[in-house]
């Protein structure tokens, strides 16, 4: 698998619970790299939006005193000057703020959707040795909201925290120029407002962030199960208990973003504290200076420059405003960061060569004293969702399939027959021995390359929320209706489709949950045989079918694939009589 350009995993990167907030928030940093340039040009339009409201608040509160003062004095003023100000400032205001709106949209969900990519680039070498000792709630969790948390990142960290740090050093650098005292007390504001209360509310909001991000994962992974298990707790009567769980994980979960929306409220609150006593302080230090005579910069201070001031000092507050929020969302981030992290990091069980794979000479296939254990193929991770397995499967398993033979592998349930299957696709690799493929080990073969060369029925096909023919097209793309309606037959399941309202058009529902599992199992066969490979692999076909259907669709089968070379793994009879070799696990 070819790597991402924004590919940043590293061979020794370090552990979730070892990497500094700085390291995960630098890596997401690079991450986004791509779209720096649509990411600059948002922070800018933020900028102009901010300066903009600034300007015309100071500006407004500047024209309506001196016009007031003008009046009563009877003196005249240029009024069409600021006039035309306040309307480009409005215009400047109103154009920015959409365009700050559609650009910063544009990049985060730009940057999110590279985000699933690169995600799921590092997700298909961990399958299904990896992934499987993860819950597939916990993966959901992962790949979707964690995700969609880390749009977090740009719109609400890395926008707010650079355009306040920029606006208010000009904003100090304003009002310095009037009087030093007056930017100092302001600057002092903003500390108070844009980073002591951000910072404390970050240490507030750690815990309940983190446990927010892990409550949401687990909830989401009990839903799961009690959706995809609803039949079994109700024939157990398990329902209430696991009700009860997920009511549990809800009041928690309810707690944590309690306590996060009162950490919200209370920076709030500290922030319209700041705001006002920089309005009282600003009128306070500036009063004295209007009983100065001389220019600005003499420090002499004009009634109108008194209101501009002030009205200045609370509309510059904006660009401090989402600084709570940021990095009170931060910890929340950084959590989903790691957790993403952690499992891209992990290290895939089969190495990947560097050298394009061989071509095959012909499509024997030999496993020569082949020993595999489950328990030294897998890692230890310290997780409460991974399934752990440590089964010793097999020792010195030899045998051979050459190029257009039958090859039928007999045993009982749970013996390690579909774990043939497992390394032939290099799923997972061999504790020892050795296994070819045409002639070459299968360890000189990339992943994707040798898995051409098969077409498998497994015991678990998954099936999308999709039509049965769009379904069956999964193995062949650009499969005509013929040629699906042909391997239909073949798999005894033709004219059942026919008999449905809308035929090979009719939706199978969410993991195929319209159909029976002997159905399902039969259009698995189909979906295999339409996929054109020189080896087909059987895996319990008859699961879910009755002897007779399961005699009539492997005759079938095998006369269709009479050229394919045939490996039948089964725990039954049938078929067997048709296998020019059987060989029997113990």
């Amino acid at each position: 698998m070819s790597a991402s350009p924004t590919q940043t995993t590293q061979a020794g990167a370090t552990t979730k619970n070892q990497q500094s907030d700085s390291a995960v928030f630098l890596r997401l940093w690079r991450l986004f790299k791509p779209y720096w340039g649509w990411m600059s040009l948002g922070i800018l339009l933020a900028l102009i939006t901010v300066l903009s409201n600034v300007t015309l608040m100071a500006l407004s509160g500047w024209f309506i005193t001196s016009m007031a003062i003008a009046g009563v004095a009877g003196a005249s003023i240029d009024y069409f000057s600021p006039a035309a100000g306040i309307r480009g400032l409005a215009i400047s205001r109103t154009a920015s703020r959409y365009g700050e709106r559609v650009i910063t949209h544009e990049a985060t969900f730009r940057v999110i959707a590279e985000l699933r990519h690169w995600f799921y680039l590092h997700l298909e070498p961990l399958a299904p040795a990896v992934l499987q000792r993860y819950h597939s709630g916990d993966l959901l969790s992962r790949i979707r909201a964690d995700i969609d948390t880390l749009e977090n990142v740009y719109i609400r960290i890395i926008v707010p925290v650079t355009v306040a740090i920029i606006a208010c050093s000009l904003f100090i650098l304003f009002l310095s120029r009037y009087d030093t005292l007056l930017a100092i007390f302001v600057l002092l504001m903003f500390i108070i407002a844009g980073v002591i209360t951000p910072l404390w509310i970050n240490k507030l909001s750690a815990k309940p962030a983190k446990k927010k991000v892990e409550l949401s994962s687990e909830l989401r992974t009990q839903v799961i199960d009690s959706v995809q298990g609803m039949g079994e707790l109700l024939i157990y009567g398990a329902a209430p208990q696991q009700i009860e769980k997920v009511d549990k994980l809800s009041k928690q979960l309810l707690t944590q973003q309690s306590k996060l929306a009162s950490n919200f409220a209370l920076s709030q609150s500290i922030l319209s504290l700041c705001i006002n006593i920089a309005m009282l302080g600003v009128v306070v230090i500036a009063i004295p200076l209007l009983m100065r005579e001389g220019s600005i910069t003499q420090a002499g201070l004009s009634s109108p420059n008194l209101v501009m001031l002030t009205l200045f000092t609370l509309a510059s507050f904006e660009a401090v405003m989402a600084l709570p929020l940021a990095f009170q969302t931060l910890p929340e981030t950084l959590a989903a960061a790691r957790r993403i992290f952690s499992l891209v990091d992990a290290k895939p069980q089969v190495t990947e060569p560097k050298a394009d794979s061989p071509t095959p000479k012909n499509n024997d296939i030999v496993f020569n004293k082949v020993s595999f254990s489950y328990a030294k193929n897998s890692d230890k991770e310290p997780n409460k969702n991974v399934n752990k397995s440590t089964a010793n499967v097999f020792n010195d398993l030899s045998f051979s399939l050459p190029q257009g033979k039958r090859l039928g592998i007999v045993g009982s349930s749970g013996i390690g027959k579909s774990s043939i299957v497992n390394l032939l696709l290099r799923f997972w690799e061999p504790t020892s021995g050795s296994i070819t493929y045409g002639g070459h080990e299968l360890s000189q073969y990339k992943s994707e390359d040798i898995r051409q060369y098969f077409s498998v029925v497994t015991q678990q096909s998954h099936f999308f929320n999709s039509t049965i023919k769009s379904n069956l097209r999964l193995a062949k793309r650009d499969a005509s209706d013929a040629e699906v309606e042909q391997v239909c037959r073949v798999a005894q399941i033709h004219d059942f489709i026919l008999s449905l309202p809308e035929g090979y058009e009719t939706w199978v529902g969410e993991a195929g949950l319209k159909l029976s599992g002997g159905q399902l199992k039969r259009l698995t066969i189909a979906r295999a045989l339409l996929k054109d490979s020189p080896v087909l692999i059987l895996d319990e076909p008859g699961e879910g079918l009755d002897s007779q259907t399961e005699k009539e669709m492997l005759k079938a089968v095998f006369e269709y694939k009479k050229e394919n070379s045939i490996l039948l793994i089964t725990h039954r009879q049938t078929g067997l009589d048709a296998m020019d070799e059987v060989l029997i696990i113990e």
